[in-house]
């Protein structure tokens, strides 16, 4: 059952993130995202990591990506007005697709499949573990990053703040 699950949610995540590179509307993008997101989430909760997968949908799929649809709704991005390609930018764009391509192809070939398992089950995801190894081994540096966001937002708020004439 859990193979399935996985399968379906692999299927599911690489055809919507497929969306999102290929669809030439941008909102339409930036909904598959999301939901390319909530697939990512899944597939956390099937690794037993709960607490990762929570605050993926949190951060990702509930702040940033509904920030990236304000933008694109406020911009109207959804106008055809785009300007022609070069034909120089267009075949760099072909060669740096095939080099990706062969990577791609490269590193398949170079993996070898066993047999698909999940890994056992672990309280090393859980909400309770991750933050009591947050709050005492990992305490300076958490506190550090807090105050480093805070310096940031301090600074984005100078930066944008309009200076009167």
């Amino acid at each position: 059952m859990s193979q399935l699950l996985f399968f379906t949610l692999s299927i599911l995540t690489i055809l919507s993130a497929l969306v999102v590179v290929f669809t030439r509307k941008p909102m339409y993008s930036v909904l598959s995202l999301i939901a390319c997101f909530f697939l990512i989430a899944g597939h956390y909760i099937l690794l037993d990591a709960q607490f990762l997968a929570i605050t993926h949908v949190i951060v990702y799929a509930g702040a940033i990506m509904v920030l990236f649809l304000f933008t694109v709704m406020l911009l109207n991005l959804n106008t055809d007005s785009d300007a022609p390609k070069s034909p120089k930018l267009r075949i760099a764009a072909m060669v740096s697709a095939g080099m990706l391509f062969l990577t791609l192809v490269a590193s398949i070939k170079a993996t070898t499949l066993g047999g698909f398992a999940l890994p056992p089950h672990s309280e090393n995801g859980l909400v309770q573990h991750v933050g009591q190894r947050l709050f005492t081994d990992y305490l300076l540096p958490f506190e550090i990053s807090s105050i480093l966001f805070l310096s940031a937002m301090i600074g984005a708020v100078v930066l944008a703040k309009k200076e009167k004439h």
